[in-house]
């Protein structure tokens, strides 16, 4: 699910109303890069203690995200339709990471 957003991501900031706010399109990449990179080091770290870590880490770019998202609507930079739809997915990414947090937290490494 994280892999999904990135791409989502990458389409709304090359938007050519993202020309003149370079640095907010980057942060945004940065951000939803940052969840799916956190939570293959995680897994790689193979404990629990530190997998849940970096799921937090995730869930907190994913926060990350939904802000900025909430930011280029209110700078206009994206339509109503593609705000709903890419907040929509961070919301649900979110969400699942909730869930695979605690699973992971009650759930022997094997």
């Amino acid at each position: 699910m994280g892999r999904q957003i990135v791409p989502v991501v990458y389409k709304l900031t090359r938007n050519c109303s993202f020309s003149r706010d370079v640095s907010l399109a980057r942060q945004m990449q940065r951000s939803a890069v940052s969840v799916v990179s956190n939570i293959a080091e995680g897994f790689e770290r193979r404990s629990n203690k530190e997998f849940a870590n970096f799921l937090y880490m995730a869930k907190g770019s994913c926060g990350e995200l939904r802000s900025q998202l909430w930011l280029t609507l209110d700078l206009g930079y994206v339509s109503r339709d593609e705000f709903q739809k890419a907040y929509e997915a961070a919301e649900t990414i979110s969400r699942s990471l909730a869930g695979f947090i605690k699973y992971v937290q009650t759930t022997a490494w094997k």
